[in-house]
Order: structure tokens, then C-alpha cells, then sequence
């Protein structure tokens, strides 16, 4: 298996990436490959998205996930294969259970649980997305950091999967002295098409969050992303699709941060689609820590 090369195809690389091969040996088992990170290590996003694809291929026609749970235990190496070992937990009259696990080297680097649900009526409503400006109105990564010759500047704004566009402007590079809340919204889009798969889309939405979850709790500390001797680490991850989504239309992200403490941070987001339809939920814990 070989990828693109993501600087010239970013949306082709991750959809090869994700495009699991299964064990002919092994029922339930899967293995993929991991885009190049500029630190060395899988992205968590990638091997998230992995795991909740590698579920979705074992449950029945129809069933689509509404919620996940996943623990970040180890590093990856993103230089080495991921294995991808699914167990089917229950498969009920309308929902399926799975647990995977991601592992290289015979060691877990991710846990994650998913539920996955037929299409069912039932009690409707949700949430009205805030007033901001379209994303047509906010500048990109690549107009924030286009001129920065730094790999996690090239990553960030050339050969990242999707556009970002920060409403109350980007901390790349600089604090946000006006945000004491920590509170944001992010308008995000894949680069290029995707294929009319509502499972990969799930699961691409799924990726892109990982860039951004914890970006409110450096927002809301006065920190910049290229604080030095910033470390940061997804711990957990936490998602619920409430609908249908589509990731190479606009989705607004709008995020916040209820507490950091002990080198740890929460972010939560909510997500709607250009319509102004909310669907998705998400939270994270992360590692976040800084030099006194």
C-alpha cells in the first residue's frame, strides 16, 4: 500500500488511508497506513477514524454510528502499519455494539467502543446555530500561515485534508487576548470531494475535529499553538452524530472549554452544517502542558 503525496493530494491521502485492507486470515481484522506527521506520530484523528471504519465494516447493511467512545493509550508510529481488531459486542434489533482496537506491535495505542443505529422516526429538535460570518467572509490557514517555512505551517495550512477557517481569527502563532471564555467558531470543509458514503463521512468528521478540540483550551489560557515547549496529546475522545453529515460542505464548529486542570483540558464543540442544521456533538479531554 502507498499513499499520495498529501501536499499535492491532501483529501486523496487521507481516503487512502482510511481505505482499510482486511485480514484474509483473521476474521474482524483490518490494517491500515498512516499519513506522514511532521512529529513523527499517528494523528489521532487518522486512527480514530480508522477504528470507527473498521467497525462499520462488520455490522449490518444500514446501520449507521450515533455515538462513540475512545481512549488514546499509546503513541503511534507513523511509519508502521495499524492493525485494526474489531469485536462484535451485540447486534440488536436496531442497534450494534463494536469494540476496536488499534495496535502496532502487539500494544493498543487506541480503545474505542461504537454504537451504530438503523434509520428510526422519533422526536425531533435541535439546537439553532449561532449568527457568524460565511466562511467565504473568514480567512483560511493558508492566508494565516502560507508565508510561514515551518512543517507544521506547511501541515497546517497545504497539506491538511481540510480548510480551516477560524471566525475570531486563528492562534497559529499569537494569543487571543479578547477571549477569556476560550470559546470559538471554526468553519471546516475537505479540500476536495468525497465519495457519497455516509460512514466515511461520519468517520471524516471524526478526523478533522482532532485538529482543533483542544484549541479552546489554549484560546482561553492566553497560548498561542507555537508556544515553546507546548506539549499537547488527545487522552479521550467522545462524539455523537445526531444526523446526516457532509464533509465536503461547510461545518461550523462552534467550541468551548468548561475546565483545565492538572496538565489536562476539555473541549467541547457542537457542529452544524450550512444550513444551520446541528449534526454532531464532541468532546474531548486532552494533555496540555506548558512551560511555567
Amino acid at each position: 500500500m502507498t499513499l499520495p503525496d498529501a501536499s499535492n493530494d491532501p483529501v486523496g491521502a487521507v481516503l487512502r488511508a482510511l481505505d482499510l485492507v482486511p485480514d484474509p486470515g483473521q476474521p474482524d481484522v483490518f490494517e491500515g497506513l498512516s499519513l506522514p506527521q511532521p512529529q513523527g506520530r499517528v494523528f489521532g484523528g487518522q486512527v480514530l477514524a480508522q477504528a470507527l471504519l473498521a467497525a462499520g465494516r462488520t455490522v449490518p447493511d444500514g446501520r449507521l454510528p450515533h455515538s462513540m467512545h475512545g481512549y488514546f493509550l499509546r503513541p503511534g508510529d507513523d511509519s508502521a502499519p495499524i492493525g485494526f481488531a474489531v469485536e462484535r459486542l451485540r447486534d440488536g434489533r436496531s442497534f450494534s455494539a463494536r469494540r476496536t482496537h488499534a495496535l502496532q506491535a502487539g500494544a493498543p495505542i487506541l480503545s474505542m467502543i461504537a454504537s451504530f443505529q438503523e434509520q428510526q422516526p422519533g422526536i425531533e429538535y435541535a439546537e439553532s446555530m449561532p449568527e457568524v460570518p460565511d466562511p467565504e467572509q473568514v480567512a483560511s490557514a493558508l492566508d494565516s500561515l502560507g508565508h510561514v517555512d515551518h512543517p507544521m505551517a506547511r501541515f497546517w495550512a497545504q497539506e491538511s485534508a481540510f480548510d480551516l477557517r477560524h471566525v475570531d481569527g486563528p492562534i497559529y502563532l499569537r494569543a487571543d487576548p479578547d477571549s477569556p471564555l476560550g470559546r470559538q467558531s471554526v468553519w471546516a470543509r475537505a479540500r476536495g470531494p468525497v465519495p457519497d458514503d455516509q460512514l466515511l463521512h461520519r468517520a471524516l468528521l471524526a478526523y478533522a475535529c482532532d485538529q482543533i478540540m483542544l484549541e479552546p483550551v489554549l484560546r482561553r489560557a492566553g497560548r498561542p499553538w507555537a508556544t515553546p515547549g507546548l506539549s499537547m496529546a488527545s487522552l479521550d475522545h467522545a462524539m455523537w452524530w445526531h444526523r446526516d453529515v457532509r464533509v465536503d460542505d461547510w461545518l461550523l464548529f462552534t467550541q468551548s472549554t468548561p475546565s483545565a486542570q492538572g496538565g489536562r483540558g476539555l473541549g467541547a464543540a457542537r457542529v452544524f452544517d450550512r444550513s444551520g442544521t446541528l449534526v454532531a456533538s464532541i468532546a474531548q479531554e486532552g494533555m496540555v502542558r506548558v512551560p511555567d
